[in-house]
């Protein structure tokens, strides 16, 4: 069975990680998308690691009201 994923985001710099293992220091790293960074194994080179940089103004579409964070985004209705 394999470990679930680990879904982890940093308001601040307002990145998504999506981990399978932590990362480390001999991963190697690629460029999948413009703002979208794998980590994979050196030794399968099956990813391991997703980061998505400028996560929330990547998930907003035009048109809609800017937010601060992810934590606004899914905030419950006033």
């Amino acid at each position: 069975m394999e470990a679930p994923l680990k879904f982890e985001y940093d308001e601040e710099g307002d990145i998504l990680y999506i981990n399978k293992v932590s990362p480390y220091p001999d991963q190697e790293t690629e460029q999948l998308e413009y703002n979208v960074i794998a980590r994979r194994s050196p030794r399968t080179g099956a990813i391991e690691n997703l980061e998505v940089l400028f996560f929330t103004r990547w998930l907003l579409k035009e048109g809609r009201p800017a937010v601060k964070g992810l934590r606004e985004l899914f905030a419950e209705p006033a």
